[in-house]
């Protein structure tokens, strides 16, 4: 079977024929820009798999360091039918059905407590879902009448986040991770699991985690509830966060 009349499972990369396998693929080497480095970003870009890679950018990043965008095209497919993806299962819904859903199910407003934990001074994944103007045109948490957000912003210690989640008795913790170089968000997130298990909270609140780095499939691995990536939204975290609470209140 060729390449052009694979069956609609299998998928290449598509740059610019169908199935061509193009890609681009960027990274940086800790040596100075010099020829011997370009062939050798090149070289590296064939034992990935790439066949005819080009290095069609170079730039000397300074103190010894080099970055490097390589063209190739990609020998491999992959079947997409091979496989499932772990996702949380709910529906989303609008912000005005939640508010409604929250209003009927709990007579109350939910109270969400959100933070980017422990060394993670990066607040635009947190500030996408919590604060009012939100991200995209999807207002943030802050903007739901029937939602108590309440947004604590970067570098929260987790002992600090658990005690105000007990102090506002929240509903929800929300905790986003950016910053992962050696996979600090690994140990940063596991400790806040862990230290809700102690204080035996685990089970009385919704645990959710987002960011670039994460996946539905390693939240749960990690002790949470959910995990949201990239183009999640308010409404995403908010639909799960009630249909989670109905879940485990249900009489």
């Amino acid at each position: 079977m060729s390449e052009h009349s694979l069956p609609p499972q299998w998928v290449k990369p598509y740059g610019d024929t169908l199935n061509d396998g193009r890609v681009q693929v960027s990274f940086t080497l800790p040596v100075a820009l010099d020829e011997t480095a370009k062939e050798g970003a090149k070289r590296l870009a064939a034992l990935m798999g790439l066949d005819e890679p080009a290095v069609v950018h170079a730039e000397d990043m300074g103190q010894g360091f080099s970055f490097y965008v390589v063209y190739g095209q990609c020998r491999h497919q992959v079947d997409l039918a091979s496989f499932q993806v772990v996702k949380p299962e709910y529906a989303v819904m609008d912000k005005d059905a939640i508010n409604a859903l929250i209003a009927e199910k709990m007579g109350r407003r939910m109270v969400v407590i959100g933070a980017t934990i422990e060394t993670d001074a990066h607040t635009v994944g947190i500030d996408a879902i919590m604060n009012m103007k939100g991200y995209n045109g999807h207002k943030g948490l802050e903007s739901y009448h029937e939602i108590r957000a309440l947004n604590l912003g970067a570098q929260v210690d987790s002992e600090v986040l658990v005690a105000r989640a007990i102090e506002e008795k929240a509903d929800v913790i929300l905790v986003s991770q950016v910053v992962t170089q050696k996979n600090i968000h690994l140990d940063n997130l596991t400790r806040l699991s862990d230290l809700l298990e102690a204080e035996g909270l685990r089970d009385q609140v919704i645990l959710v985690v987002g960011g670039p780095r994460i996946s539905h499939e390693l939240a749960k691995e990690l002790g949470y509830d959910a995990g949201f990536g990239v183009k999640s939204y308010a409404e995403d975290v908010a639909s799960f966060a009630i249909h989670e609470w109905i879940k485990r209140h249900a009489a």
